[in-house]
């Protein structure tokens, strides 16, 4: 269902951002995300002279190289397009983001390594979306070696049920609320009315 009609407008600004999750042949996952800005008029720029309508003001990527356990191993950000001559600068820095682990406490240690003057504003924004393709990038794949191994082990294929252990999705959002069908209908034992 689309949103409701809107009243007349002009479009001034426009953000693309495409994240992407890769499998790479060594076992690890890249996470890459390219954010892109425009206007939909020409303005003068300090920097790069009269920027065009459609021409990007930022375009900007970052990809982390991560393991099954979610650590990363390699961050790396560039900047094809910026407002300034001087923020191409700041992609290195985001190297510092190696051995952090996409988890609990993500956003607080990215801002501590690369907050402030230290980072970029958009890149450093985009690193918590890439968190959460992260995490859906990885889900299937450890959910399948998981049932392998417990298959492998003679177990059943599926997960064992931890008596009286609160499922970590309860309560993170309106479908895993504890009144919802869909909390109703997976752990019964945790559903209220």
């Amino acid at each position: 269902m689309p949103l409701s009609e809107p009243v007349e407008r002009e479009l001034l600004h426009l953000r693309d951002i495409a994240l992407k999750g890769y499998h790479r042949a060594d076992g690890n996952f890249d996470i890459e995300a390219h954010l892109v800005d425009t206007k939909t008029y020409g303005f003068p720029s300090e920097h790069r002279g009269q920027v065009g309508p459609g021409e990007p003001v930022h375009g900007m990527w970052v990809r982390m190289t991560i393991d099954m356990d979610m650590n990363v191993l390699v961050c790396e950000a560039s900047s094809d397009f910026t407002p300034f001559a001087v923020c191409p600068a700041a992609a290195p820095n985001f190297a510092a983001l190696a051995g952090l682990k996409i988890g609990p406490g993500f956003n607080r240690a990215v801002h501590e390594r690369v907050g402030g003057v230290m980072g970029c504003t958009h890149l450093r924004e985009v690193l918590a979306q890439m968190a959460t393709v992260a995490f859906q990038t990885l889900y299937p794949v450890r959910a399948r070696k998981e049932r392998e191994a417990r298959i492998a082990n003679g177990a059943s294929g599926e997960p064992p049920v931890v008596p009286g252990k609160r499922p970590a999705l309860l309560g993170t959002c309106h479908a895993y609320a504890p009144n919802s069908p869909v909390v109703k209908k997976r752990w019964p034992e945790w559903a209220e009315d």
